[in-house]
């Protein structure tokens, strides 16, 4: 799309989370008039998540979907406009920096806030692929439900892993914990509660073959990694709970990243190593990856923006 055809932004902030719309409540405030591009998963991962107990004000919990529409009811009260769509190309070589959007439309902005979040990671088994959403997801919070009163495996040793065969558990008949190394990430308190629970069965030294099953799932075939040993266990959804990819790709080759593609920012700040470009939450925390500070370095971001833009001359 030609320049001339371009639509020019203050501030244009990508990606739905905690961190992208905290970023526009804080950027309408501050009358910067951002603009924010929900992407793929408008809301990002909470979206994905049922119970969150440990966002501060809400005293008895919030669905995380819901907690995700507040967060737009307000930024959107605040004067942010709010749009359907994902950014599918960058080119930050020059102010203003452009921005494709659904491969087509292109944003010129005087300063980006990047809020892309981050994707679970698969096993990459041919049979996961082929099995995924007929019995193979990375979402047990989502799926779990599908499951109920049957027996499910899970794949992973943090506490997600350990979160999400907690929450299996209560639905499903067995569930089998599927544990690379011989001892779980997870934190302590967490490891604590799967062992106490009945009916989660623990394999560690486990390494997962194959998933069986035509056009469901019907078992998992593993192998234990010091002996040897082969077993099918016989299950009817196999859940992938092993970590996160940050959402950078389209970044790459203009912002400074770490080996895992987190982009990296400023000690103390949102800045990238381009002056102008912030980024928040879990495209560059692989740390804490909590909503809270993803909420908090979206505040962050729009601070630095507005700075910047003033320090510019912009607004």
């Amino acid at each position: 799309m030609e320049n001339n055809q371009a639509e020019h932004v203050h501030c244009l902030i990508i990606g739905s989370g905690p961190a992208g719309y905290t970023a526009a409540i804080y950027a309408s405030r501050a009358n910067i008039k951002p603009v924010l591009y929900q992407g793929i998963q408008p809301g990002g991962q909470l979206t994905i998540t049922t119970e969150v107990e440990n966002f501060p004000g809400y005293a008895d919990g919030v669905q995380g979907p819901e907690m995700m529409v507040d967060f737009e009811k307000q930024a959107t009260r605040m004067g942010s406009d709010v749009r359907f769509g994902l950014a599918t190309k960058v080119d930050f070589s020059g102010h203003p920096f452009k921005v494709w959007v659904d491969e087509e439309k292109m944003i010129e902005a005087d300063s980006v806030i990047i809020a892309t979040g981050a994707s679970a990671k698969w096993l990459g088994l041919p049979s996961e692929q082929r099995l995924n959403g007929f019995g193979v997801s990375a979402c047990a919070v989502c799926d779990g439900f599908f499951f109920r009163g049957k027996d499910v495996a899970i794949v992973g040793a943090g506490d997600t892993a350990a979160e999400e065969a907690l929450y299996l558990s209560k639905l499903c008949t067995n569930v089998h914990m599927l544990i690379r190394k011989n001892e779980m990430r997870a934190s302590k308190v967490m490891q604590e509660r799967v062992r106490n629970t009945a009916n989660i069965k623990m394999y560690f030294n486990t390494e997962t073959e194959e998933i069986i099953g035509e056009n469901k799932v019907e078992a998992v075939r593993v192998h234990n990694n010091l002996t040897g040993e082969k077993q099918a266990i016989p299950v009817q959804g196999f859940f992938v709970a092993i970590g996160h990819t940050p959402n950078s790709d389209i970044f790459k080759g203009w912002l400074d990243m770490d080996e895992a593609g987190y982009i990296k920012t400023i000690p103390g700040t949102t800045k990238t190593n381009i002056e102008g470009v912030f980024a928040s939450g879990d495209v560059q925390d692989k740390i804490y990856r909590q909503a809270v500070t993803a909420a908090g370095s979206g505040c962050m971001a729009a601070l630095d923006a507005e700075r910047y833009l003033s320090e510019k001359g912009f607004v």
